[in-house]
Parts: C-alpha cells; sequence; structure tokens
C-alpha cells in the first residue's frame, strides 16, 4: 500500500467503510450502525472521518475489490444470456458486449475525407 495508507484506521472509521461499501448505506446511515454516536454529532463525526485521507485510501481500495467480485457476477451473468436468453436480441446484445470485452469491438469507420478545390463564383451582373 501507498503512503496514505500507512496511517492505521479506527475501528470505527473501518466499520464505517465497510458498511458504507458492503451495504450500500449512505454515512449518515452507516454511521449509526458503525457506533458513532446517534443524531447529528455521529453523521458530522463520519462525514468528517470520510474526508481523511488515509479512509478514502481504505474506502478506495474496498470498493476496488466488490467492483472485483462484482465484475464476475456480470460476466456470468452475461454469458449465461448469451447461450440462452429467450429473445435472440438479447442473446446478441450480450455476445457483442463480451466480444468488445475481449478486445474484438469492431473497428469505427466514422472517419470523412475531404479531398479537393472548392470554388465559388458569384456573379452580380
Amino acid at each position: 500500500m501507498n503512503d496514505v495508507t500507512v496511517k492505521k484506521l479506527t475501528s470505527k472509521q473501518q466499520s464505517l467503510v465497510d458498511i458504507m461499501v458492503a451495504e450500500g448505506l449512505k454515512p449518515a446511515q452507516a454511521a449509526e450502525k458503525a457506533g458513532y454516536a446517534a443524531g447529528k454529532a455521529g453523521y458530522v463525526s463520519a462525514y468528517r472521518a470520510l474526508k481523511v485521507p488515509h479512509v478514502q485510501a481504505y474506502m478506495m481500495q474496498r470498493m476496488h475489490d466488490e467492483f472485483g467480485l462484482s465484475a464476475i457476477a456480470a460476466l456470468n451473468t452475461t454469458r449465461r444470456l448469451s447461450q440462452g436468453a429467450k429473445s435472440e436480441y438479447v442473446q446478441l446484445q450480450a455476445s457483442q458486449d463480451l466480444l468488445d470485452r475481449a478486445g474484438y469491438k469492431p473497428i469505427d469507420r466514422s472517419q470523412v475525407q475531404l479531398a479537393g478545390d472548392i470554388k465559388v463564383t458569384i456573379d452580380l451582373g
């Protein structure tokens, strides 16, 4: 880990972040579950904690870990849809998404080339 994350999180800070990431709660809701004081004082403390660099670094790491786990489920869902969805359109879209992510995205052919001279003549007489 980098220098910012070397500082130790308190158990409340770690719990706050873990609850927010795992349960998708807002800071005020997570603060109550994490053991911060009830009411405004608790969520003010939680918001302050979330602004501390090493707490933010921990939160980013936890989010990264969760995205990695969710990506596996998303891949399996997309694979299942590409092979077994009732709608051929859904199968097509899922298959294209898998191919795109594997690096087989079609080349974008929207390049426009203009060549030649343009001559405008205005006859006023």
